[in-house]
């Protein structure tokens, strides 16, 4: 047998996964642009705040990197535009060690 690679070990917020095989694949770069929230739609009229851009209000990772700083919108409410799509490395096989929920 030849020399064993190291897999990488990545830890996400629903587990964790070992990569041992990679392939490429397209991830596509996001952008969250002018708020699109109808602020008077409880009186049956449309108006929105003038938020021109996204702007997280905390940390990654935290549940305020949801929230704007600018409009105090959630992300949602922003409009989503795709910039680009980059070619990176894929997991083809991993060793997800989330917990199922489901029963069969």
């Amino acid at each position: 047998m030849g020399p064993q690679k190291d897999p990488k070990k990545a830890s996400y917020g629903n587990g964790s996964v070992t990569r041992t095989t990679t392939t490429s694949r397209k991830e596509k770069v996001v952008r969250y642009k002018e708020c699109r929230r109808n602020h008077a739609a409880n009186i049956g009229g449309y108006a929105v705040d003038g938020c021109t851009e996204f702007m997280a209000s905390g940390e990654e990772g935290t549940t305020e990197a949801f929230i704007c700083a600018a409009c105090n919108c959630h992300r949602s409410f922003h409009k989503r535009v795709v910039e680009a799509e980059i070619e990176t490395e894929a997991d083809t096989d991993c060793d997800c060690s989330s917990i199922s929920t489901s029963t069969r």
